[in-house]
């Protein structure tokens, strides 16, 4: 029988807290599984965003999903393919893992470039919602509609900087680590991540280092 991780993300903390989504993923994957003979040898639930460009890094479970089925040489199972991400450029990194992904929706057959044609249609999809929500709120405040919670945005922008003051402090914690890899004479940017993974230094949400979020640590100081 053939052996593959299943990997459940939940979009929101508030989703995470109320179990919506999950079990249905879950029911997703087995049945699938049951009809396709596979057996589940491993489960990764995440509770996070798939936006951003540091979106793999505050992944750490797919991380982890990632290392179990390239140690078992086994593929990766999932729900649907936004539960991946519904960005072209992830799904691309994640096709540079080496790891092989199966979407339950989409059948075993469904190839590497399926996947990349699916997630533009996806990622064209939300860029179109994105455009006609922003033309309609435009069109209520032009005629006289008043938009926004004051409040919620005061909140908002209190969480903003407040996350902005953590970030720069993890940023300055992390730097001296930095220097002292940059004066051993590792210099770039990906030198500079693996060293900082080689030692067990986890990013600000406890996700592997990359080139992107070591560049986003120098640039605070530049």
């Amino acid at each position: 029988m053939t052996s593959a991780i299943a990997y459940y993300r939940l979009s929101t903390a508030r989703q995470g807290k109320s179990g919506l989504g999950i079990e249905a993923q879950k029911a997703a994957v087995q049945r699938f599984a049951e009809a396709e003979g596979i057996d589940l040898i491993g489960q990764h639930v995440e509770v996070e965003t798939g936006k951003g460009a540091d979106a793999f890094d505050r992944r750490p479970e797919l991380g982890r999903a990632l290392a179990q089925a390239r140690k078992a040489k086994c593929p990766v199972i999932v729900a649907k393919l936004d539960r991946l991400s519904r960005d072209v450029h992830f799904i691309s990194g994640l096709m540079a893992q080496r790891v092989p992904f199966i979407v339950a929706e989409l059948g075993a057959d469904a190839d590497p470039f399926m996947l990349h044609l699916y997630a533009a249609l996806a990622e064209k999809e939300r860029a179109l919602i994105s455009t006609r929500t922003k033309a309609a709120l435009a069109a209520k405040k032009a005629a006289g509609a008043k938009l926004g919670n004051p409040r919620a945005a005061e909140a908002a922008a209190k969480a903003h900087a407040a996350n902005r003051a953590a970030a720069d402090q993890f940023a300055a914690n992390v730097l001296p680590i930095v220097r002292a890899i940059q004066a051993s004479g590792l210099t770039t940017l990906r030198e500079i991540a693996d060293a900082l993974n080689a030692r067990g230094v986890r990013t600000a949400r406890g996700g592997q280092w990359h080139s992107s979020t070591v560049h986003n640590i120098l640039a605070r100081f530049a």
